[in-house]
């Protein structure tokens, strides 16, 4: 069973992160995924090493670990082979425990992870002709509780660490065995030659899984460094969207201090629907939260915010609606594009989906004044993998239930 308490946060507040950057292991080693070099430096120093021998050491095994995706230290061939045993015995280099791993019809994949303190959360990659998008998670669980959403039914447990952040990107680049191949060892000959990337598949990220991104802000930041780290994962920060559902006193500092594309998830543009369907809109409300988009840091015309609006049938998607969302975008002057959602249903769900024909007359409402207003196609909705879907299958399924299903895909 999990040994961490779930969050104690009712109703609408703001929750108070974690004080951790590592979970602990039964096993008394420290995981070293999800820590910058300065870090990895201090753990080495504090295991044994002198500072100069750890300033090397942190260096090696942080290409290893980002650069190259190398989970094990014999593996790290530029280090003495009398280190390594000792690396091994203090620390591990580990990965988000795969609990189940699921493919949509559509290509669409998602897994159910687990945490070492046994808590599960999910992630999602979803492949297009021109790209391939990773959906991140920030917390197991969720605090903001819209009504829309299937993650919203959840109680926040905790958030996650830096590492078991990181480590979502980590997993997928295995899966889709997209690390360097070949030799590229500072202490051996290797022809250069030896050495490629082979094309990516996973570029782009969104942090737009389970949780909101901007209460568990320390952590999402420190992972999202390292993924945009030249020496690192080395991802463009153009390249991954941060979304939030309003959390207004963030939005500044995620500006200055990750600097990603922004995404909002709007929803509604009256105060009584968007209560009613995010509820932090009763403690930031479209206004101050608009406000914020215009003055959030590096948004301009190249770099649009994009507003998510989930469209629900005989709530929030009539032609006056469609108005309205022109007329408060251009009254902020807001360089926006607006992302359409066709309602993915869940069980237990009180709304239903949009006609297509009520999307296509909203989306051409917004064209019409000016603003971008794709309809987004829903992806891996047969495996709860689409947006509002996520929910830990752990809570839908037993674990004797999930060991016959893989016991039946090995034999098929």
């Amino acid at each position: 069973m999990p040994d961490t308490a779930v969050m104690p946060i009712p109703g609408q507040v703001d929750p108070v992160p974690a004080p951790r950057d590592i979970t602990p292991r039964e096993d008394g080693r420290i995981d070293l995924l999800g820590l910058p070099k300065s870090r990895i430096r201090e753990l080495f120093e504090t295991a044994g090493l002198d500072p100069k021998q750890a300033k090397l050491r942190a260096k090696q095994v942080f290409h290893w670990l980002y650069h190259r995706g190398v989970t094990d230290f014999e593996a790290m061939t530029d280090i003495g082979k009398a280190m390594r045993p000792w690396l091994a015995k203090h620390f591990i280099v580990g990965r988000p425990n795969v609990v189940e791993a699921q493919v949509s019809n559509d290509g669409t994949r998602k897994w159910l992870l687990q945490t070492d303190d046994g808590h599960d959360f999910e992630m999602v990659f979803i492949p297009d002709a021109d790209r391939g998008t990773l959906c991140v998670s920030s917390q197991v669980g969720c605090t903001l509780n819209c009504t829309f959403c299937h993650t919203g039914t959840m109680r926040l447990v905790r958030n996650l660490t830096p590492g078991e952040i990181v480590g979502q990107v980590m997993l997928a680049r295995d899966a889709l065995g997209e690390w360097p191949k070949g030799k590229m060892d500072f202490a051996d000959d290797a022809d250069e030659a030896d050495y490629r990337s082979d094309g990516r598949l996973l570029t782009n990220i969104v942090m737009m899984g389970m949780g909101e991104p901007l209460y568990n802000f320390d952590n999402v930041r420190d992972a999202l460094k390292l993924v945009m780290d030249g020496e690192g994962l080395a991802l463009s920060k153009r390249r991954i969207t941060l979304s939030t559902s309003g959390v207004v006193p963030m939005m500044e500092r995620c500006g200055e201090e990750i600097g990603v594309n922004l995404a909002v998830s709007l929803h509604a543009v009256t105060k009584e629907i968007r209560d009613e369907i995010v509820p932090i809109n009763r403690k930031y409300g479209i206004e101050e939260l608009l406000q914020a988009c215009a003055d959030y840091p590096g948004a301009s015309n190249a770099r649009r915010i994009t507003f998510e609006y989930v469209m629900l049938k005989d709530k929030n998607d009539s032609d006056e609606d469609a108005r309205e969302l022109v007329r408060l975008l251009r009254e902020y002057d807001l360089p926006a594009k607006v992302n359409l959602i066709p309602f993915n249903p869940w069980p237990g769900s009180i709304y239903e989906c949009s006609t297509p024909e009520r999307i296509r007359a909203f989306s051409n409402i917004v064209f019409e004044g000016g603003i971008s207003a794709p309809v987004r196609t829903p992806r891996g909705r047969d495996i709860d993998a689409a947006c509002g879907q996520l929910k830990t299958a752990a809570e839908k399924k037993s674990r004797a239930q999930r060991d016959r299903e893989a016991a039946q895909a090995d034999a098929a």
